[in-house]
């Protein structure tokens, strides 16, 4: 009876650390399920603890291993995506681009399962536009709303696809639409229960703010963002602010730090030292 106790408590645990209200969560428990270890590879992933993140998901993979086909085929898909997404973080969309595809083929012969569906079409469709490639980012996108129609999803699909939505629009020179689709992203994000995925939203509306030329509100919400980012060891998301508030020629100061200012190639080295390698 305790270890089933144990078991529930670490796995409210993994889920709070991941989708949840502690994304910093520093002691993550260990996982007993591959649904676990993918949590945990999950809120590794979102501190930039790379090296340890890719780990967790080979024994997420080796626990997928020992279910029935149709729940195995779901959590590769969503291992898959996994390691997509810290690849494509990183600059590396190509080879993303291979992981996402190998996770949506994953469903193929199982029943289809939206949730992972979506964040493989999200992510394909963040692969292209990494290369340039806006108008397949664009099919692949509506493809997901179709999903989305076809499904009662949750919240993280329909903000993942309002992320997307936004980064098209701003790429294909629609500031405006951008942002709308970014605020859309963060009016879902706000009644979700995951702050990793507000924090992000918010990102993404400082640099929509940006883009059409609100430089005031787009450097109140980077400044926010990087300091909610310091409070949960969001470091990849303080790395993508610091590189916003370069931009705007403004100062990344962070709680307690009066006199040290610290720019993107901070950030950038610690992700190294935590095993993230980045496309040059």
């Amino acid at each position: 009876m305790v270890s089933d106790v144990r078991d529930v408590d670490s796995a409210i645990l993994l889920e709070a650390a991941a989708f949840g209200a502690r994304p910093g969560l520093s002691m993550l428990p260990q996982p007993v399920t591959a649904d676990q270890s993918w949590l945990r590879a999950v809120a590794l992933g979102g501190q930039g603890r790379y090296a340890r993140a890719r780990a967790e998901l080979a024994r997420a993979e080796a626990l997928a291993r020992q279910l029935l086909p149709a729940p195995r085929a779901v959590s590769q898909s969503l291992i898959l995506s996994t390691r997509a997404s810290f690849l494509r973080q990183l600059g590396w969309h190509r080879k993303a681009s291979a992981f996402d595809g190998a996770a949506l083929a994953a469903l193929a012969d199982s029943a289809a399962d939206g949730v992972a569906a979506c964040d493989a079409l999200t992510g394909l469709a963040a692969d292209a536009l990494g290369v340039g490639r806006l108008p397949l980012a664009t099919r692949l996108l509506d493809r997901c709303g179709e999903e989305l129609e076809q499904a009662s999803l949750g919240w993280r699909q329909r903000i993942r696809l309002h992320w997307v939505r936004a980064e098209v629009a701003l790429a294909s020179g629609c500031a405006h639409a951008g942002l709308d689709h970014a605020l859309a992203a963060a009016e879902f994000a706000a009644m979700a229960p995951s702050l990793r995925h507000r924090i992000k939203s918010q990102l993404l509306v400082a640099g929509a703010y940006c883009a059409v030329g609100e430089q005031h509100s787009a450097r109140e919400q980077a400044l926010a963002v990087a300091a909610a980012c310091d409070e949960h060891d969001l470091l990849p998301l303080r790395w993508a602010a610091a590189m916003l508030l370069d931009g705007l020629a403004a100062a990344t100061v962070s709680p307690g730090e009066r006199d040290t200012p610290r720019t993107a190639p901070h950030y950038e080295m610690s992700i190294t030292q935590r095993g993230g390698i980045f496309r040059q």
